[in-house]
């Protein structure tokens, strides 16, 4: 799924995000882009009694620090995931830490089209610029996930249009209604009814269940007697799936709405903090009463336990980094926040280690990628270890190029 893009906004940005109305209680907020708010001149009556006074427009820091975060995160769980197996998806039921990208990207999505819609007056023209960036945005994943690059390890691209995945479930027959086990349930159902078998995901997260795997939670070969279904697609970006994960951008969109009606910090943490925690409480309770969390059917308890802890990590990001400016520890993070398309597209797609993959001594293996990645395990004595490192300075090394491309002024926008 691809990361959210933006403007960058030149100069220093560690003043406070508030205008304190002790001083005037004439300002209030204006967006100028997303995650970046200034203060103007309420009325235009108060505006003539005004200094004209340059006023910096102030970026909200912690969005891209939790964009950049997410981006990490995705990179961090695609790749260690092979090597520590509870850090990959929960085969069907049940969270791991990688399921929680998918909705911190959805809800930070979402924050962002709530400041879209504050920074332009005619609300026609926002929601068009919303509708042409979510086209770029879809044209761009079908590009990325369709099919067509085929990743780290294999030299070669290009896809069959005749089974391109449009979004990125079971290709049997079932008869039990009400089930959501991966043989029968609605949202397999309804992709293989409209998208058809051939344009879903061909290597779907439960064939590392016990039922498909003997080395469950991980990758491994079929156990004796295992069923039809562990060999059949499954799409867990498929029609009422995105249509449950499109409720968590909704949310993103309430906590972007308190970022433009309320001008206080602690206003804006005591709201966070109060949604967040609902929200948690309703998904753990909606799971009791028998909904279980499963990102591949983006269950309703899924759903709200994933965004409520988006809240939590927003409200946490926020006071650390535009309450109390402490941004030294997180300034990686917010780089790769800044250009969260940019490192998405190369590094999360393995677009970039499948180009330096092109170029090997004698044979595919003897690449600097792979070779890197061997170098670490050497030195860790760990085969598990050295791919966590090799991880580690991946990040490392995007979140410093990202720096380099906001040194440079560089952002991609669609």
């Amino acid at each position: 799924m691809p990361g959210e893009e933006y403007d960058g906004v030149a100069g220093e940005q560690r003043r406070p995000l508030i205008i304190n109305h002790d001083l005037d209680s004439s300002v209030h907020i204006l967006h100028q882009n997303e995650d970046t708010i200034s203060p103007l001149p309420f009325t235009h009556t108060e505006t003539l009694a005004l200094p004209s006074l340059p006023v910096p427009n102030q970026r909200l820091a912690s969005l891209d620090v939790f964009r950049g975060l997410t981006v990490a995160l995705m990179i961090l769980v695609d790749d260690v995931g092979r090597a520590f197996p509870s850090l990959n998806h929960s085969p069907w039921f049940g969270v791991t830490l990688a399921d929680f990208v998918m909705p911190f990207f959805l809800f930070v999505v979402g924050i962002s089209i709530a400041l879209v819609f504050k920074k332009v007056s005619s609300k026609p023209n926002a929601t068009k610029k919303v509708v042409l960036r979510t086209i770029k945005l879809f044209l761009l994943g079908l590009l990325l996930q369709g099919g067509y690059f085929h990743g780290r390890g294999k030299l070669t691209y290009g896809v069959d249009l005749s089974k391109i995945r449009w979004l990125g479930v079971l290709q049997v027959h079932c008869e039990v209604r009400g089930s959501l086990e991966p043989p029968c349930n609605a949202v397999g159902f309804v992709d293989r009814l409209i998208l058809g078998e051939d344009h879903l995901y061909q290597r779907p997260v439960y064939i590392r269940t016990k039922e498909c795997s003997v080395n469950s939670p991980d990758y491994g070969p079929l156990p004796p007697n295992s069923p039809g279904w562990c060999l059949a697609p499954f799409d867990p970006e498929g029609i009422l799936s995105s249509l449950m994960a499109a409720i968590t951008c909704f949310m993103g969109l309430q906590y972007g709405r308190i970022i433009v009606l309320f001008q206080d910090n602690k206003q804006r943490v005591l709201l966070w903090s109060v949604f967040s925690f609902t929200l948690l409480l309703v998904g753990y309770i909606l799971e009791i009463l028998g909904i279980p969390l499963s990102k591949a059917l983006y269950t309703l308890s899924y759903m709200f336990i994933t965004a409520g802890a988006s809240g939590l990590v927003l409200t946490a990001i926020y006071y650390i980094v535009d309450i109390e400016h402490n941004r030294k520890p997180t300034v990686l993070l917010q780089w790769m926040g800044m250009n969260a398309l940019v490192v998405y597209a190369l590094a999360a797609c393995d677009i970039f280690p499948a180009a330096i993959q092109g170029f090997y001594w004698h044979s595919p293996e003897n690449n600097l990628v792979d070779a890197s990645e061997a170098l670490m395990q050497a030195i860790f004595h760990s085969e598990k270890w050295g791919t966590m490192a090799f991880v580690i300075v991946e990040i490392l090394f995007w979140g410093i190029f990202s720096g380099f491309l906001h040194k440079k002024g560089i952002y991609i926008k669609l």
